[in-house]
Formats: structure tokens, C-alpha cells, sequence
């Protein structure tokens, strides 16, 4: 029976162009890699609901590589409550040109996030940011992205009027927070998230 970091493997081959992704045998390797020392730590830190490799595959892995798309070469990103490291570390594993700074208010999960960047081997082109955002100035990044922040809606506008003036905004949202993001943002595209009904990946400035 296959192990669950194959099964993974598979469902990246098997779905990668339902999301537009050209994904290359060595970026399944470090994926599978990712995604092995997530299963390792997820049980004391609860990184991420439990599901099936095919759903971490197509539910999380996929669905953040969608944000490659919208970076140009050597983009530098701010990841606002980071977590298990979605959307930015697979990015980081098939972009290594990216510069990207990672916000995680949790110590423990600051832990895994930097064993996944030692991992990936991206040195210091990025780095963990062990602090809540809005406890310290934007760095001066061109993207700011958040995928599971906890209580986003509530934060949404101090992350508009905390990101730099330039900055677009990369949010990985359902149709209700969709409606509300365009009425405070300008320049708003919407791109629907392959194999999810109600979910969307939207871009915006302030």
C-alpha cells in the first residue's frame, strides 16, 4: 500500500494541471518533503485540519501554488499567520527567487516554520518573523498574502492600513469575504479556485 507522502506525490501528478501548475519532478521531491515533516509535527501543534494526502495535495499544496501566477521574478512577500507554512512554502519550494517574510505570533509553530525553511534551503532570502504584524512596521515587500490568519475578517482592515501603500493584496477567501474585500480594496481580480465551489483567490490594492 502506498505511504501517505506517495499518495501525495500522486495527487500533485494526478491534479496539477486542474490548477494550472507545471510542477517538476525535483519540486514533488521537496514537496513530499514538506509535506512529511508536516505530518511529523502536526499532531502536537495542529498545523492543519486532519484530511487525506489527496486533500493536503488539491486543498492546501495546489490551491497556494494559484498565488505563483500573480509574482513576478524576485517578488518579496510579507505571509501574515503563517502557520503550517500555506500558501508560502510550496511557492518557495517551485520559486526559489521569491523573498518572503513569514509572520508567526506562535513560538512552537515559528519552530516548525524555520525547520521548513532549513528544509528548503532558501537562507536569507527568507525568514520567520516570530511576532504578531501589527506589533512591528511592514517590511517593504510588493505582496502581502494570508491564507488561515485567525480572526481575518475582524483584522482585515489593520492589514490594509498596516501593508505598504504599493502593496497588492493575495487573499485566499470564501464568496461571503469576498463581497466585503472589494468594497475596501481597488483593482480587484478574482481568479475561482479549481475543484472548490465557493472559494477564490483574490488581488487587490488599497
Amino acid at each position: 500500500m502506498p505511504t501517505p507522502t506517495e499518495q501525495f506525490a500522486t495527487a500533485l501528478k494526478l491534479h496539477s494541471s486542474d490548477f494550472g501548475v507545471e510542477l517538476r519532478a525535483n519540486d514533488i521531491a521537496k514537496l513530499q518533503n514538506y509535506y512529511a515533516l508536516l505530518l511529523k509535527w502536526n499532531s502536537r501543534l495542529h498545523l492543519v485540519a486532519p484530511c487525506t494526502p489527496e486533500e493536503f495535495a488539491t486543498r492546501h499544496v495546489l490551491e497556494s501554488l494559484l498565488m505563483l501566477r500573480h509574482l513576478p521574478p524576485k517578488a518579496s512577500v510579507a505571509d501574515l499567520g503563517s502557520g503550517a507554512g500555506l500558501p508560502i512554502i510550496p511557492c518557495l519550494i517551485v520559486r526559489p527567487d521569491l523573498g518572503v517574510t513569514l509572520f508567526e505570533a506562535s513560538q512552537k509553530k515559528s519552530v516548525f516554520l524555520n525547520e521548513a525553511l532549513r528544509m528548503v534551503q532558501r537562507g536569507n532570502r527568507a525568514r520567520v518573523a516570530n511576532t504578531r504584524f501589527e506589533n512591528v512596521v511592514a517590511p517593504t515587500v510588493e505582496f502581502v498574502t494570508c491564507r488561515a490568519l485567525d480572526k481575518f475578517e475582524k483584522l482585515l482592515p489593520l492589514i490594509i492600513e498596516w501593508a505598504p501603500k504599493d502593496a497588492t493584496f493575495l487573499f485566499f477567501v470564501g464568496s461571503s469575504l469576498k463581497e466585503k474585500i472589494e468594497t475596501l480594496l481597488r483593482e480587484t481580480q478574482q481568479l475561482k479556485i479549481p475543484q472548490a465551489s465557493r472559494r477564490f483567490l483574490l488581488s487587490g490594492r488599497k
